[in-house]
C-alpha cells in the first residue's frame, strides 16, 4: 500500500478554504506595496517580482537573484521582491490574476506551481496569465545512502518491482513525488502500490534515508551535492534527457529508464496587458538573463539553462500539464 499522502474530501476543503482565506488577505497586504512600487507606467521604473513561497526556496531564489541582475545592470530602476507563500504556488497565482492589467509584475513559477493547479483544481492556471520565458531548470538525482547495497539505478529499481513494499521512498515535496511516480512507471510499478514518504526538505529527505526510513530519495541535485561529495549519499543516476554538464553522473535515461521530468522556472506576467506591455517584459526577461550577475548565478547554483518563449512555451505548457495530469492520475489523486 502506498503511503503517499492524499487529503481526504474534508481535510482537502479545509485547505481550501483556509487557501481562500489567505488569498484575500495576502492579496490585500499585497495591493498596497505592490501599487506603491508599480506607480508609474514606465516598465523599468519600477518591478515586482512574485515569489510564490517563502524566502530561502527555489523561486524565491530566482526571483532575488533576477532582483540583482536588474540592479546591477541597470535594466529597471527599482525591483522589489515580494513572498506570497502557500498551497504550492497557487495563492501567489490567485494574487497575480487579481494584479490583471498591472504590467509592472511579474510571479516565478514553474513545474511545483502546475502540478499544484492541477492536484488542487486551482481555480486560476497560466491560461489564466501571460507566462513569458522558462528560463532554468534543475535536475533531480536518484539517492540512497552511502552504506546502501545498492550500487547502480538497475539494482535499486529491480528491487523495487519485485518487493515494492520493501523498498521505501522519499522527497522534499510535490515535484520529487512526480518524478518518483515516473521511476515507478519505468520499472513496471503501479505508481499505486509504491510507498513514498513526504518529507519537508532536502534536509529531511537525508535524514529519513540515514535512519532507516526510506531507502531511496528522489532530491534536487543541487541541494544533494554536499552529501553526496561527503560519501553520506551515493547517487545512482540524475533526471535529466542528456548527460548533464559538470556532472560526472548518469543520467536515467542512459541507464535505460525513460524518466526525464525537470523542475523548470518561469516567468509569468498578469493577463490583461497589452501586447506591447508583454513584449517589453519579454525584453526585460532577456536582458536580465544575458547579465554576467545571471550566467554567475546559473553555476553558482548548478542550474541548467533552458530558455522556452513563445509559441514554442505555449507547447511546452500544455504538454507538461498533460504529463503531470496522467501522473497524479496513476497516483490515483
Amino acid at each position: 500500500m502506498s503511503s503517499t499522502h492524499s487529503p481526504d474530501r474534508r481535510t482537502f476543503l479545509t485547505y481550501g478554504l483556509g487557501g481562500l482565506v489567505a488569498l484575500g488577505a495576502i492579496g490585500t497586504a499585497t495591493a498596497g506595496s505592490i501599487a506603491s512600487a508599480s506607480g508609474g507606467n514606465d516598465l523599468r521604473s519600477s518591478l515586482t517580482i512574485i515569489a510564490p513561497a517563502a524566502a530561502g526556496g527555489g523561486w524565491d531564489t530566482v526571483a532575488r537573484e533576477m532582483q540583482q541582475a536588474q540592479r546591477a545592470n541597470g535594466i529597471v530602476n527599482n525591483t522589489q521582491v515580494v513572498n506570497i507563500p502557500g498551497a504550492g504556488g497557487t495563492i501567489a497565482l490567485g494574487n497575480l490574476e487579481i494584479l490583471s492589467g498591472k504590467a509592472n509584475n511579474l510571479m516565478v513559477g514553474g513545474t511545483g506551481q502546475l502540478a499544484a493547479t492541477i492536484q488542487y483544481d486551482s481555480a486560476t492556471t497560466y491560461a489564466d496569465v501571460n507566462p513569458l520565458a522558462v528560463v532554468v531548470e534543475e535536475y533531480d538525482v536518484i539517492v540512497v545512502p552511502g552504506d546502501s547495497p545498492y550500487t547502480s539505478l538497475k539494482e535499486l529499481m529491480t528491487a523495487w518491482a519485485k518487493t515494492p513494499g520493501k523498498v521505501p521512498w522519499t522527497g522534499g515535496g510535490s515535484f520529487d513525488q512526480l518524478v518518483v511516480t515516473e521511476m515507478a512507471i519505468s520499472a513496471g510499478l503501479a505508481p499505486k502500490d509504491m510507498i513514498y514518504v513526504s518529507s519537508d526538505g532536502g534536509g529531511e529527505s537525508t535524514q529519513a534515508l540515514l535512519n532507516g526510513t526510506a531507502a531511496a530519495a528522489a532530491s534536487g541535485y543541487p541541494d544533494s551535492i554536499d552529501q553526496i561529495e561527503s560519501g553520506r549519499l551515493r547517487a545512482l543516476g540524475v533526471v535529466a534527457r542528456e548527460p548533464v554538464p559538470g556532472v560526472e553522473i548518469p543520467t536515467t535515461v542512459e541507464q535505460g529508464f525513460d524518466v526525464t521530468l525537470a523542475n523548470w522556472r518561469l516567468l509569468v506576467a498578469p493577463g490583461g496587458i497589452t501586447p506591447e506591455e508583454k513584449t517589453e517584459l519579454e525584453t526585460i526577461v532577456r536582458e536580465t538573463i544575458a547579465t554576467p550577475q545571471w550566467r554567475e548565478a546559473i553555476e553558482r547554483f548548478n542550474w541548467n539553462e533552458n530558455v522556452i518563449t513563445g509559441e514554442e512555451l505555449t507547447r511546452f505548457l500544455a504538454d507538461e500539464k498533460t504529463r503531470i495530469q496522467g501522473l497524479y492520475k496513476e497516483l490515483g489523486l
